[in-house]
Protein backbone atom coordinates (compact mmCIF):
# COMPACT_ATOMS: atom_id res chain seq x y z
CA UNK A 1 0.00 0.00 0.00
CA UNK A 2 0.72 3.36 -0.25
CA UNK A 3 3.45 4.88 2.20
CA UNK A 4 3.50 7.87 4.77
CA UNK A 5 7.04 9.75 4.85
CA UNK A 6 8.51 10.16 8.38
CA UNK A 7 8.71 13.47 9.33
CA UNK A 8 11.64 15.54 8.51
CA UNK A 9 14.70 15.66 11.24
CA UNK A 10 14.75 19.45 10.16
CA UNK A 11 11.31 20.20 10.91
CA UNK A 12 11.82 24.05 12.08
CA UNK A 13 10.78 24.58 15.49
CA UNK A 14 7.43 26.49 16.04
CA UNK A 15 5.95 25.30 12.91
CA UNK A 16 3.10 22.55 13.43
CA UNK A 17 3.83 19.05 11.93
CA UNK A 18 0.54 19.01 10.34
CA UNK A 19 1.63 18.20 6.44
CA UNK A 20 1.94 14.68 5.27
CA UNK A 21 2.92 13.20 2.34
CA UNK A 22 2.16 9.75 0.98
CA UNK A 23 3.99 7.61 -1.47
CA UNK A 24 1.52 5.75 -4.05
CA UNK A 25 2.92 1.78 -4.14
CA UNK A 26 5.18 0.08 -6.99
CA UNK A 27 2.76 -0.45 -9.24
CA UNK A 28 0.92 3.19 -9.31
CA UNK A 29 4.33 5.18 -9.39
CA UNK A 30 3.73 6.07 -12.99
CA UNK A 31 0.09 6.55 -11.95
CA UNK A 32 0.47 9.24 -8.80
CA UNK A 33 3.15 11.59 -7.68
CA UNK A 34 1.91 11.43 -4.32
CA UNK A 35 -0.78 12.27 -1.93
CA UNK A 36 -0.76 15.35 0.72
CA UNK A 37 -2.57 15.21 3.96
CA UNK A 38 -2.68 18.35 5.89
CA UNK A 39 -4.71 18.47 9.39
CA UNK A 40 -4.78 21.94 11.52
CA UNK A 41 -7.19 20.28 13.64
CA UNK A 42 -6.39 20.74 17.48
CA UNK A 43 -4.05 23.40 16.96
CA UNK A 44 -4.58 27.25 17.34
CA UNK A 45 -3.41 29.23 14.47
CA UNK A 46 -3.13 32.75 13.42
CA UNK A 47 -5.25 33.95 10.13
CA UNK A 48 -1.62 34.12 8.57
CA UNK A 49 -0.59 30.52 9.11
CA UNK A 50 -4.30 29.61 7.86
CA UNK A 51 -2.67 30.27 4.73
CA UNK A 52 -1.80 27.48 1.93
CA UNK A 53 0.95 28.63 -0.57
CA UNK A 54 1.15 26.40 -3.70
CA UNK A 55 3.71 26.01 -6.34
CA UNK A 56 2.80 25.87 -10.10
CA UNK A 57 2.28 22.28 -10.79
CA UNK A 58 2.09 19.83 -14.31
CA UNK A 59 -0.04 17.43 -12.35
CA UNK A 60 -3.44 17.12 -11.89
CA UNK A 61 -5.24 16.82 -8.38
CA UNK A 62 -8.27 15.43 -6.97
CA UNK A 63 -9.29 16.51 -3.58
CA UNK A 64 -11.45 15.98 -0.45
CA UNK A 65 -12.37 17.69 2.78
CA UNK A 66 -13.05 15.39 6.00
CA UNK A 67 -13.23 18.85 8.12
CA UNK A 68 -13.50 22.41 7.25
CA UNK A 69 -13.07 24.03 3.98
CA UNK A 70 -10.94 26.15 1.69
CA UNK A 71 -11.18 29.47 0.20
CA UNK A 72 -9.23 30.84 -2.91
CA UNK A 73 -6.83 33.80 -2.50
CA UNK A 74 -7.17 35.18 -5.72
CA UNK A 75 -4.02 38.07 -6.76
CA UNK A 76 -5.46 41.23 -7.63
CA UNK A 77 -2.09 41.77 -9.82
CA UNK A 78 -0.57 38.57 -12.10
CA UNK A 79 2.59 39.21 -11.28
CA UNK A 80 2.10 39.28 -7.20
CA UNK A 81 1.20 36.42 -4.49
CA UNK A 82 -2.43 36.77 -3.05
CA UNK A 83 -2.48 37.92 0.88
CA UNK A 84 -5.31 37.85 3.16
CA UNK A 85 -7.09 41.07 1.88
CA UNK A 86 -7.57 39.50 -1.47
CA UNK A 87 -10.43 38.22 -2.98
CA UNK A 88 -11.87 35.05 -2.07
CA UNK A 89 -13.30 31.93 -4.06
CA UNK A 90 -15.30 29.52 -3.20
CA UNK A 91 -14.06 25.90 -3.69
CA UNK A 92 -16.24 24.78 -6.30
CA UNK A 93 -17.79 21.31 -5.53
CA UNK A 94 -17.36 18.55 -2.48
CA UNK A 95 -14.22 17.10 -4.20
CA UNK A 96 -12.49 19.63 -6.67
CA UNK A 97 -10.81 18.20 -9.83
CA UNK A 98 -7.91 20.58 -10.55
CA UNK A 99 -5.71 20.84 -13.79
CA UNK A 100 -2.06 21.59 -14.27
CA UNK A 101 -1.78 24.76 -13.20
CA UNK A 102 1.44 27.56 -14.98
CA UNK A 103 0.87 29.83 -11.58
CA UNK A 104 1.21 29.58 -8.11
CA UNK A 105 -1.55 29.69 -6.59
CA UNK A 106 -2.60 30.77 -2.32
CA UNK A 107 -5.63 28.99 -0.47
CA UNK A 108 -7.27 29.76 3.19
CA UNK A 109 -8.29 27.86 5.85
CA UNK A 110 -11.27 29.75 8.00
CA UNK A 111 -11.59 27.06 10.37
CA UNK A 112 -9.37 23.66 11.35
CA UNK A 113 -9.33 21.90 8.34
CA UNK A 114 -8.42 18.69 7.47
CA UNK A 115 -8.37 17.89 3.76
CA UNK A 116 -6.56 15.02 1.02
CA UNK A 117 -4.86 16.18 -2.26
CA UNK A 118 -4.34 13.12 -4.29
CA UNK A 119 -1.85 14.14 -7.20
CA UNK A 120 -2.19 12.59 -10.41
CA UNK A 121 0.29 12.30 -13.41
CA UNK A 122 -2.05 14.01 -16.28
CA UNK A 123 -1.44 11.56 -18.94
CA UNK A 124 -2.07 8.87 -16.65
CA UNK A 125 -5.37 10.64 -15.53
CA UNK A 126 -6.23 11.02 -19.28
CA UNK A 127 -5.76 7.38 -19.77
CA UNK A 128 -8.15 6.51 -16.80
CA UNK A 129 -10.89 8.77 -17.50
CA UNK A 130 -10.31 9.91 -21.04
CA UNK A 131 -10.34 13.94 -19.85
CA UNK A 132 -8.27 16.05 -21.60
CA UNK A 133 -5.42 17.19 -19.06
CA UNK A 134 -5.46 20.56 -21.80
CA UNK A 135 -9.30 21.56 -20.90
CA UNK A 136 -8.70 21.38 -17.35
CA UNK A 137 -5.30 23.75 -17.33
CA UNK A 138 -5.67 26.11 -15.08
CA UNK A 139 -8.93 25.46 -13.39
CA UNK A 140 -10.51 23.93 -10.32
CA UNK A 141 -13.73 22.63 -10.83
CA UNK A 142 -16.70 20.12 -9.16
CA UNK A 143 -15.80 16.43 -9.58
CA UNK A 144 -18.58 15.85 -9.65
CA UNK A 145 -19.75 17.12 -12.88
CA UNK A 146 -16.51 15.61 -14.66
CA UNK A 147 -15.53 12.04 -13.42
CA UNK A 148 -17.09 9.10 -13.99
CA UNK A 149 -20.02 7.20 -12.29
CA UNK A 150 -17.72 4.48 -10.50
CA UNK A 151 -15.30 7.51 -9.62
CA UNK A 152 -17.96 9.30 -7.83
CA UNK A 153 -18.78 6.41 -5.90
CA UNK A 154 -14.97 6.27 -4.73
CA UNK A 155 -14.87 9.61 -3.90
CA UNK A 156 -17.91 9.44 -1.31
CA UNK A 157 -16.26 6.05 0.18
CA UNK A 158 -13.14 7.60 0.04
CA UNK A 159 -14.66 10.88 2.16
CA UNK A 160 -16.58 8.09 4.91
CA UNK A 161 -13.14 5.79 5.51
CA UNK A 162 -12.28 5.77 9.18
CA UNK A 163 -8.06 7.27 8.95
CA UNK A 164 -6.22 8.19 6.43
CA UNK A 165 -4.52 5.27 6.18
CA UNK A 166 -7.89 3.12 5.11
CA UNK A 167 -8.79 6.13 2.60
CA UNK A 168 -4.99 5.65 0.89
CA UNK A 169 -5.84 1.66 0.96
CA UNK A 170 -9.06 2.64 -0.76
CA UNK A 171 -7.85 4.77 -3.47
CA UNK A 172 -5.00 2.52 -4.42
CA UNK A 173 -7.36 -0.77 -4.78
CA UNK A 174 -9.59 1.31 -6.48
CA UNK A 175 -7.41 2.79 -9.13
CA UNK A 176 -4.73 -0.73 -9.33
CA UNK A 177 -7.14 -3.03 -11.61
CA UNK A 178 -8.26 0.11 -13.59
CA UNK A 179 -4.09 1.41 -14.21
CA UNK A 180 -3.03 -1.75 -15.28
CA UNK A 181 -5.77 -1.85 -17.83
CA UNK A 182 -4.89 1.08 -19.24
CA UNK A 183 -1.50 1.91 -18.42
CA UNK A 184 1.06 2.36 -21.25
CA UNK A 185 3.15 -0.45 -22.49
CA UNK A 186 6.56 1.18 -21.49
CA UNK A 187 5.27 3.43 -18.65
CA UNK A 188 7.91 4.89 -16.28
CA UNK A 189 8.73 3.97 -12.81
CA UNK A 190 10.43 6.79 -11.77
CA UNK A 191 8.66 10.49 -12.11
CA UNK A 192 10.91 13.20 -11.74
CA UNK A 193 9.54 15.75 -13.98
CA UNK A 194 12.44 16.03 -16.14
CA UNK A 195 12.46 12.33 -16.87
CA UNK A 196 8.73 11.96 -17.18
CA UNK A 197 8.73 15.08 -19.76
CA UNK A 198 12.04 13.39 -21.71
CA UNK A 199 9.92 9.47 -21.88
CA UNK A 200 6.53 11.85 -23.02
CA UNK A 201 8.53 13.21 -26.08
CA UNK A 202 9.67 9.23 -27.18
CA UNK A 203 5.88 7.66 -26.26
CA UNK A 204 4.76 10.58 -28.68
CA UNK A 205 7.32 9.93 -31.21
CA UNK A 206 6.48 6.31 -31.77
CA UNK A 207 2.61 6.16 -30.72
CA UNK A 208 1.24 7.06 -33.79
CA UNK A 209 2.13 8.02 -37.45
CA UNK A 210 2.99 11.25 -38.39
CA UNK A 211 6.10 12.63 -36.45
CA UNK A 212 6.69 16.19 -37.32
CA UNK A 213 7.67 18.24 -34.73
CA UNK A 214 4.03 20.00 -34.30
CA UNK A 215 2.35 16.59 -34.32
CA UNK A 216 4.62 15.45 -31.35
CA UNK A 217 3.71 18.66 -29.67
CA UNK A 218 -0.14 18.17 -29.81
CA UNK A 219 -0.01 14.91 -28.87
CA UNK A 220 2.13 16.00 -25.69
CA UNK A 221 -0.26 18.70 -24.93
CA UNK A 222 -3.21 16.62 -25.20
CA UNK A 223 -1.50 14.23 -22.78
CA UNK A 224 0.03 16.51 -20.14
CA UNK A 225 -1.98 20.13 -20.71
CA UNK A 226 1.01 21.59 -21.19
CA UNK A 227 3.69 21.56 -24.15
CA UNK A 228 6.80 20.49 -23.49
CA UNK A 229 9.17 23.28 -23.17
CA UNK A 230 7.26 23.61 -20.01
CA UNK A 231 7.65 20.23 -19.10
CA UNK A 232 11.12 20.44 -19.26
CA UNK A 233 11.40 23.96 -17.47
CA UNK A 234 9.63 22.54 -14.52
CA UNK A 235 11.93 19.90 -14.69
CA UNK A 236 14.93 22.16 -13.86
CA UNK A 237 13.19 23.81 -10.92
CA UNK A 238 12.90 20.37 -9.61
CA UNK A 239 16.26 19.50 -9.61
CA UNK A 240 17.48 23.18 -8.55
CA UNK A 241 14.63 22.54 -5.37
CA UNK A 242 15.97 19.19 -4.68
CA UNK A 243 19.65 20.65 -4.93
CA UNK A 244 18.92 23.27 -2.74
CA UNK A 245 17.95 20.95 -0.04
CA UNK A 246 20.95 18.45 -0.41
CA UNK A 247 23.20 21.41 -0.52
CA UNK A 248 21.67 23.00 3.14
CA UNK A 249 21.66 19.67 4.30
CA UNK A 250 25.05 18.53 3.70
CA UNK A 251 26.81 22.49 4.28
CA UNK A 252 24.34 24.62 6.35
CA UNK A 253 24.51 27.32 3.15
CA UNK A 254 23.50 27.26 -0.30
CA UNK A 255 25.25 28.94 -2.93
CA UNK A 256 22.98 29.75 -5.74
CA UNK A 257 24.83 29.90 -8.47
CA UNK A 258 25.95 26.74 -8.08
CA UNK A 259 22.53 25.60 -7.96
CA UNK A 260 21.23 27.22 -11.02
CA UNK A 261 24.62 25.73 -12.97
CA UNK A 262 23.35 21.99 -11.28
CA UNK A 263 20.17 22.23 -12.49
CA UNK A 264 20.73 23.46 -16.18
CA UNK A 265 19.47 27.37 -16.17
CA UNK A 266 21.96 29.21 -17.64
CA UNK A 267 22.90 31.67 -14.56
CA UNK A 268 21.87 32.41 -11.57
CA UNK A 269 19.23 35.24 -12.71
CA UNK A 270 17.63 32.14 -14.92
CA UNK A 271 16.85 30.21 -12.15
CA UNK A 272 15.11 33.31 -10.36
CA UNK A 273 12.80 34.23 -13.23
CA UNK A 274 11.81 30.86 -13.09
CA UNK A 275 11.32 29.88 -9.33
CA UNK A 276 9.61 33.21 -9.16
CA UNK A 277 7.04 31.94 -12.27
CA UNK A 278 6.67 28.48 -10.80
CA UNK A 279 6.41 29.76 -6.95
CA UNK A 280 5.70 33.26 -6.56
CA UNK A 281 9.21 33.93 -4.91
CA UNK A 282 13.20 34.22 -5.27
CA UNK A 283 14.78 31.92 -4.26
CA UNK A 284 16.33 32.73 -1.37
CA UNK A 285 12.16 33.84 -0.32
CA UNK A 286 11.27 30.64 -1.14
CA UNK A 287 13.81 29.17 1.26
CA UNK A 288 13.22 31.73 4.18
CA UNK A 289 9.56 30.87 3.80
CA UNK A 290 10.12 26.69 3.55
CA UNK A 291 11.90 26.83 7.13
CA UNK A 292 10.18 29.96 8.68
CA UNK A 293 6.51 30.23 7.53
CA UNK A 294 3.25 27.71 8.38
CA UNK A 295 2.48 28.75 5.20
CA UNK A 296 4.98 27.05 3.29
CA UNK A 297 4.00 23.43 4.16
CA UNK A 298 3.20 21.74 0.69
CA UNK A 299 6.48 22.55 0.27
CA UNK A 300 8.38 21.55 3.46
CA UNK A 301 7.24 18.07 3.88
CA UNK A 302 9.29 16.81 0.16
CA UNK A 303 12.53 18.01 2.42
Amino acid sequence: MATLVPPSARHPQGLIPSGQLWLPRASLSACLRGTLVRSTVGHVLSDAQRINRFPATPLCSLSWWFEGRSECLVPEHPDTMADLNSPRDPIPGRWVLAGPHTRPSTSYCAEPTHAMMVMFMPDALHQLTGLEPEALTDRMLDAQTLLPPDWITMCEAVQHQPDDAARMEYLEAFLEPRWQACRPVQAMQAQRYGDWAMHLAQRAAVSAPGRSLRQLERRIKRWAGLPLRELRGFGKAEQAFFDTIAADAAHGTVKWADVAAGAGFSDQSHLCRVTRRITGYAPQALYDGIYGDEAFWAYRIWV
